[in-house]
């Protein structure tokens, strides 16, 4: 076994590889016409206050989150503003208040991104904040349980992780499908 192996590593290198070798360079250079396109009617967005029909709204300042509670069958689809705004939020920033003294954040209280420039600033904000937090962990707190404000309070925060880490990885892969499919779907022709 490699001397310098730490489990902490290990939990930090599975996304910083995905994100140095494939998300962030796809990320670049996303225009408001994609942050903001829907290939289908009604899929759920990041809207201007006041504009949206979807059965509940959330943020604090002049664009709103959409969503339903209950969750609509078949879910709505989502915009890249959508999954944006979900990563940023439910993903990272709650968890970071949570669990590594940032403020608090919640879907209600987000001021929501107007502009993909904005959006992807409000992203790399809360992953450096995230992976600074995740690389204080020594093994004997990746064992901790998690505590009571995340779903599985006993858990490990090594589950935690992991599982932050499926999801970054699972909806930033899809906001780069998106992508490829705005490309092919608005310069084709």
């Amino acid at each position: 076994m490699d001397a310098n192996f730490t489990w902490n590593r290990a939990l930090r290198e599975q996304w910083e590889a995905h994100w140095n070798r494939q998300i962030r360079a796809r990320l670049e250079g996303l225009t408001d016409d994609e942050y903001f396109w829907s290939p289908v009617p009604d899929a759920w967005s990041i809207r201007p206050r006041g504009t949206s029909t979807a059965p509940t709204q959330a943020g604090a300042g002049d664009f709103t989150i959409e969503y339903g509670f209950p969750t609509p069958d078949p879910v709505p689809f989502t915009t890249i503003a959508w999954r944006l705004g979900h990563v940023t939020v439910g993903v990272l920033a709650a968890r970071n208040a949570a669990h590594f003294g940032a403020p608090e954040a919640s879907y209600e209280t987000w001021d929501y991104a107007g502009d993909a420039a904005t959006a992807l600033d409000q992203l790399t904000t809360q992953l450096d904040t995230w992976l600074t937090g995740v690389s204080g962990l020594d093994d004997a707190a990746l064992r901790a349980p998690i505590g009571p404000k995340e779903p599985f309070p006993d858990a490990p925060m090594a589950d935690l992780v992991l599982h932050i880490n499926r999801e970054l990885i699972h909806h930033l892969s899809e906001v780069c499908l998106l992508r490829d499919l705005y490309l092919h779907t608005k310069t084709a022709g």
